[in-house]
């Protein structure tokens, strides 16, 4: 398994910009705070507390497939994901992947007990590039002592995250694999495809990619997705529902 950036970023965040086939970005250090602006759970923080943490922070470019860090690694660390989406997942003694969550946007994750957000035993990954803000723990701790309502934030978007692994956990548990593809599809959809392989979809649903394969085809063949490299576009959403 290949090692992972984590303990590099816990003795020094700004360490990264030199490790590990990270990219640095200069280039975008005037742009950080117009990112940070955007990210939700910060949207409480004064202009002086946004430009502390523009400080405070690093922006760091993951390469598709780049681990952000594997089950071994016990530092704890927030990430904030600006662009991009990073799969967090497990896996099983005989190497199957089992997904957790996948990241979009505008959120956050990592080993940060203080939120009650622990990831240990765990891997994160980045599904296609990804832009990420890295925070150490004295970092966060410094930034709820200012501003609570992060903590709060924080906590809301984790009840989230939990009642969405719950509804996963209640789909393998009762449900075949064309009505848990056909949730995930219905999910992920944003009008414009899903942009997942499927092996990504495969990891979601805990199946085998061979499955999923033979799924998506038989989905295609009535009529309700159409198939291209890497998008699932929905064709007939109401005939796909019929599914779950």
């Amino acid at each position: 398994m290949p090692s992972s950036i984590l303990p590099t970023m816990e003795r020094k965040v700004r360490a990264l910009l030199g490790g590990r086939g990270l990219r640095p970005l200069p280039q975008l250090s005037a742009r950080k705070l117009e990112f940070l602006r955007e990210v939700d759970i910060l949207r409480d923080l004064t202009p002086d507390e946004m430009l502390w943490l523009k400080d405070t922070t690093e922006m760091v470019l993951f390469e598709p497939g780049q681990l952000i860090y594997n089950q071994s690694d016990e530092a704890e660390v927030l990430f904030i994901l600006k662009r991009g989406r990073v799969q967090l997942y497990r896996t099983t003694s005989d190497g199957k992947k089992l997904e957790i969550a996948t990241i979009g946007a505008g959120t956050f994750f990592g080993e940060m007990p203080i939120v009650g957000q622990r990831m240990h035993q765990a891997f994160a990954e980045a599904v296609e590039e990804s832009l990420i803000c890295v925070m150490s723990r004295d970092d966060v701790e410094r930034l709820i002592a200012r501003k609570p309502q992060v903590a709060i934030r924080m906590l809301e978007v984790l009840s989230e995250r939990l009642s969405a692994s719950e509804s996963r956990i209640e789909a393998l548990a009762f449900h075949g694999v064309p009505s848990r593809l056909a949730t995930v599809l219905l999910r992920l959809d944003g009008g414009e495809g899903v942009r997942a392989t499927h092996q990504e979809l495969a990891d979601m649903i805990g199946a085998y990619r061979e499955t999923v394969t033979k799924t998506l085809d038989e989905f295609q063949r009535d009529g309700l997705v159409a198939l291209s490299r890497g998008r699932v576009a929905i064709e007939d959403r109401a005939r796909l529902r019929e599914k779950l």
